[in-house]
């Protein structure tokens, strides 16, 4: 327990930030399943959209310094890839592919 005015001041700071920062990463989160649910539900323009909110909650929330800005734009590339891959697909949803790297079970495994 801290005894100093400072001291409980910084907690009061601190159960604030973190009630803030959990707001926005639920947002965040919300905002992803909702462009992978356009994304699975086939529709390109539909994706489009979704994946231009998802990018701007993302780059909203790394502005806030809630989560790194590194791991926003980690996050962003990789739905763009997945956004990508429907396209090229024709509006399918791309299939997950084995990969068989040095790391993988299968590649331990096969050796």
């Amino acid at each position: 327990m801290a005894h100093s005015l400072s001291a409980k001041k910084r907690i009061r700071q601190s159960i604030k930030r973190k009630a803030r920062n959990r707001a926005r990463k639920d947002v965040l989160k919300g905002q992803v399943k909702s462009f992978l649910s356009a994304l699975t539900g086939g529709d390109i323009n539909k994706a489009k959209e979704e994946m231009n909110k998802t990018v701007q909650r993302l780059d909203k929330t790394a502005a806030k310094r809630t989560i790194h800005r590194r791991a926003a734009s980690r996050k962003r590339s990789r739905l763009q890839l997945r956004l990508n891959a429907m396209i090229a697909n024709a509006g399918q949803p791309a299939k997950a592919e084995k990969k068989s790297g040095k790391g993988t079970k299968a590649a331990k495994a096969s050796s």
